[in-house]
């Protein structure tokens, strides 16, 4: 039986179970599972791989795309610089001694699922959040050489902006905003990143990395006010293939 699965904290309600199981019964993919692992901390990750040594990949979500960099021997050359990891591979020597090689795919996912909305006018960009799937979305953003900042409650450099900052004037040609926040995910669905949202305007491209629920209140706002929204499941969709290629060994 091969095994794959997510690490993270607050799982219950994961994307990648449900898309995995289904995956494996509607390609008839047998003998494989894809299981939930919620990790207090990443302590427990070493043991968790050794004592399921059918284990061949994992998923990572919050808190851990960064803080698992550590436990990594080795790291693709798109994790290196986005310094953070979405996606492990795990082989085995005939010793059994695991190796453990980490990915991004939210690059991918992103990239992808971004650039059927894209127009010419979206050139600038403001990304909400800077935790580690922030890092992915802002070298998403240099390969399609789209400028960005970064917006955070607590800024920690000149380069990041405050939530306060956050004016008409600045959003005018600032004409793509991402969310990378867990602000309106579920169950807290009324809450979204905390600036004034009917500053949005109709030329605006509002992606939200949630998908649980569908339409946040960033979205649904974005929606009424003319502007086009789009939720995290295709980039999601993306990127759990993309991680089932390098589990796989596929091109």
């Amino acid at each position: 039986m091969r095994k794959f699965g997510l690490i993270g904290l607050q799982l219950s309600h994961s994307f990648s179970k449900k898309y995995f199981d289904n995956k494996f019964k509607v390609e008839k993919i047998e003998h494989t599972q894809y299981e939930l692992y919620e990790l207090n901390t990443l302590d427990e990750l070493i043991q968790l791989i050794e004592d399921n040594p059918q284990l061949l990949g994992l998923n990572v979500t919050l808190p851990y795309k960064e803080k698992v960099l550590p436990f990594m021997d080795e790291l693709s050359p798109i994790a290196q610089t986005v310094g953070a990891v979405n996606t492990i591979s795990i082989q085995r020597n005939s010793n059994k001694k695991a190796y453990l090689k980490g990915y991004n795919t939210d690059v991918i996912g992103f990239q992808e699922s971004l650039k059927p909305f894209l127009k010419p006018q979206n050139k600038q960009a403001l990304i909400f959040g800077t935790g580690g799937a922030s890092k992915a979305i802002a070298y998403a953003l240099n390969q399609l050489r789209i400028t960005y900042r970064w917006v955070s409650r607590n800024p920690k450099n000149e380069k990041t902006l405050s939530y306060k900052a956050i004016t008409g004037d600045l959003l005018s040609p600032h004409l793509l905003l991402i969310n990378c926040t867990p602000l309106g995910m579920y169950p807290n669905i009324e809450g979204h990143p905390p600036f004034q949202l009917d500053l949005i305007q109709d030329t605006h491209l509002v992606y939200d990395l949630i998908y649980n629920p569908l339409e946040t209140t960033l979205l649904k706002v974005s929606r009424e006010k003319g502007a086009q929204s789009i939720n995290g499941l295709s980039m999601l969709e993306l990127q759990a293939e993309a991680a089932w290629k390098i589990w796989n060994n596929l091109r």
